[in-house]
């Protein structure tokens, strides 16, 4: 055998064994008829969202959408702030408050790769204040809570699919969301330690391991990685994920020099989860919240959804090994089921390591695929990745009380848009 044939044989080895590597590229441009998509039906999408712009439903919006791993729709609409009427440009800022989530836990998995941190820890290893937990029980027909000790310890892999026994202050359903309010757990000057301490002197809502329940566990993961790394969250951040993805618009604040870029909401419709007015990005971020206090670009986030559809590595940089992506991307509640607070997944999905994963074609109310996993942000940004249609597409809004109705839109009439399916 020749060596040009040898050389020949051995790439074609390479790339079939690792086919993530042949997939590792930039991302580009594509007309959308190339990749399978419907430039007329995609029209629809950017002619309903200036419709109600127009009409003060929304400030304004991005939408980003890559089909195999080509940019097939990438436009800005309305408004970047609304009391000025400044257009919306597409590399605007948003607060992306939750889509914070799968951020930090991409950092918390590139510990596990290096051997740094494991799933299976309690996390008591790293903040010794989560030793000794106790649950807190309704007592039956009288006001007050037994308390009880926590059945085992809170690991890693619990903070990473919302099975902790932590919960949020603003979501009914146990005794426990009130004591979170009184806590005074938000101060001025709080810190990731600081948070993870207070937050370990009050007792859970359900036993670990038992129940899914949306809480502040990715923001105790993000002391997690300051402890594990020796580094801040978002100093390991950068340099781990968002500088090798050339994602220079996410952090936890917005420079000076960028402030005119950030996106507001309507003054009708600026605050989240019902109460709390949006962040303010300009300040510098003492408390670097890996749950909920990053912002970003449409652009930024796709290169990091684009990085998971890769198997971990864009513009030559490998992130994550492709079985992680895999493993991340899987669910990981199996006969875990919901607990008393509302189950954010929705039917159809279970939760895997910081997204909600779907199990079936069928049950959840829109289109997708087995395998899709996806996570939204209380200021109205949301996102998925379809890996079995090569599909990715972004969406960035700040408009607290549309998040539900407009995600759920964009599935509808994205899928509709589709003109070839990956069977």
């Amino acid at each position: 055998m020749s060596a040009t044939k040898r050389t020949l044989l051995a790439v074609l080895f390479v790339l079939l064994l690792f086919p993530a590597l042949s997939r590792a590229q930039s991302l580009s441009y594509a007309k959308p008829e190339d990749v399978g998509l419907s430039g007329e039906r995609l029209d629809r999408i950017a002619g309903t969202l200036n419709a109600d712009i127009a009409k003060g439903t929304i400030p304004g919006a991005a939408l980003l959408i890559v089909r195999n791993g080509k940019i097939a729709f990438y436009e800005s609409f309305g408004w970047l702030d609304p009391a000025t009427k400044r257009p919306m440009p597409k590399e605007a800022i948003f607060r992306i408050y939750s889509m914070s989530k799968p951020i930090t836990s991409v950092a918390a998995m590139i510990l596990i790769e290096q051997g740094r941190l494991f799933l299976s820890d309690p996390i008591q290893k790293y903040i010794p204040a989560f030793a000794d937990m106790k649950v807190a029980v309704q007592k039956p027909g009288a006001a007050g809570v037994d308390l009880v000790p926590a059945a085992r310890p809170i690991t890693v892999q619990d903070l990473m699919r919302h099975t902790s026994g932590l919960t949020y202050g603003f979501l009914p359903g146990t005794p426990v969301a009130k004591m979170y309010q009184e806590a005074n757990l938000f101060g001025a000057d709080v810190t990731n330690a600081g948070f993870a301490e207070a937050i370990a002197r009050l007792p859970l809502a359900v036993q670990p391991g038992s129940s899914w329940n949306y809480s502040h566990s990715t923001d105790v993961l993000g002391r997690v990685i300051e402890v594990a790394s020796g580094k801040s969250l978002y100093q390991f951040e950068k340099e781990n994920i968002l500088d090798p993805l050339g994602m220079s618009d996410t952090g936890f604040s917005v420079p000076s020099a960028k402030q005119n870029l950030i996106a507001e909401p309507l003054a009708t419709d600026n605050k989240v989860v019902g109460a709390e007015p949006v962040s303010n990005p300009r300040l510098p971020a003492k408390w670097e919240a890996g749950g909920q206090g990053m912002v970003s670009t449409a652009f930024d986030y796709a290169k990091f959804l684009q990085m998971l559809q890769n198997g971990g590595a864009l513009d030559g940089h490998r992130i994550l090994s492709p079985a992680t992506v895999a493993f991340m991307t899987s669910d990981h509640l199996g006969q875990i089921g919901p607990g008393p607070t509302t189950y954010l997944p929705g039917p159809g999905y279970g939760f895997g390591l910081g997204f909600a994963v779907r199990r079936q074609a069928g049950v959840a109310t829109y289109a997708g695929s087995p395998g899709d996993y996806y996570w939204a942000g209380a200021a109205g940004t949301s996102f998925w990745n379809d890996p079995k249609q090569r599909l990715t597409v972004v969406f960035m809004m700040q408009a607290p009380s549309r998040l539900f109705y407009y995600s759920t839109l964009l599935r509808n009439m994205v899928y509709a848009a589709l003109t070839e399916l990956e069977r």
